[in-house]
């Protein structure tokens, strides 16, 4: 069985999605599609290797992941495929496989070539539909596209540490679905800088002095449910991937509101960790 895995930032109310998974099925026999996700927000290159590097090793080696985030074939965003960790990667040159391998070596990579007997404005359905079932077929990389030595890397990303080795600076990578922010600040370099030593998160006005191991570890069960702190209980803790996030416990953004528009933070903005 071949697995082919969606990402995209197309949303679920045009027909793009539909389409493309028609194409597949007619062109790979015993094909399962998985939708990792379909809302990421529009040309987010940074979201979008947050979700698919923390979902892809989930599935099975020889896994073929499609990319549809700032896809359009440019000079300047040309097309690839990656073979990393035993996984094909189709996408653009736009920094998402770049921050999807990190600071890794990947096994191969390859700028697509088919694009002259293919006229597209829909290159998912039109080029990299074709690459994955090429892929699919044990077909060779080098066949539809020559290699590369080098890909568009990402810049400023990454959090920084000053020289005194007392502060990580760092910022907000990713916003869940129910608020939630997720900073760029693993729980390693956490604990390498911080050595132990108390510590205060800065997110603007709002300040954590603990992180919770997890959501429900912040509320206090002892505690009569009326008397407890709980609905907009703000939190620190390190989520399912490492990360350091700030959270508002049982947040709706639709209703009481996400810790991103209750703390006043959005995509990039800052968070900063200090060491006494």
């Amino acid at each position: 069985m071949t697995i082919v895995t969606l990402t995209t930032d197309f949303g679920h109310k045009d027909f793009s999605i539909s389409v493309i998974k028609a194409a597949l099925l007619q062109q790979i026999p015993n094909l399962n599609i998985v939708d990792i996700s379909h809302e990421i927000s529009p040309y987010n290159a940074s979201e979008t290797a947050y979700i698919l590097k923390n979902a892809f090793r989930a599935f099975p080696k020889g896994s073929i992941h499609i990319i549809g985030v700032e896809s359009e074939w440019t000079p300047e965003n040309i097309h690839l495929v990656m073979e990393f960790e035993e996984h094909y990667f189709i996408g653009a040159d736009n920094g998402i496989l770049s921050m999807i391998k990190e600071d890794f070596i990947a096994t191969k990579i390859v700028e697509i070539n088919i694009h002259k007997t293919v006229i597209t404005s829909f290159p998912v359905l039109d080029i990299f539909i074709n690459v994955a079932a090429h892929i699919s077929r044990k077909g060779s990389l080098e066949v539809i596209g020559k290699p590369l030595k080098k890909i568009k890397e990402l810049t400023n990303i990454n959090p920084v540490i000053n020289p005194e080795k007392n502060q990580i600076l760092g910022s907000v990578i990713y916003i869940d679905n129910y608020g939630n922010l997720v900073s760029n600040i693993k729980k390693d370099l956490f604990y390498e800088i911080g050595k132990s030593r108390i510590f205060t998160i800065f997110a603007r006005s709002v300040k954590f002095k603990k992180i919770y191991k997890s959501y429900s570890e912040a509320i206090d069960f002892s505690l009569p449910k009326g008397k407890r702190e709980e609905d907009g209980k703000k939190l620190a803790i390190f989520n399912a991937s490492d990360h350091l996030e700030l959270a508002v416990y049982k947040s709706n953004p639709l209703t009481i509101g996400g810790a991103g528009s209750l703390f006043g933070l959005d995509y990039r903005d800052p968070i900063t960790v200090k060491f006494d």
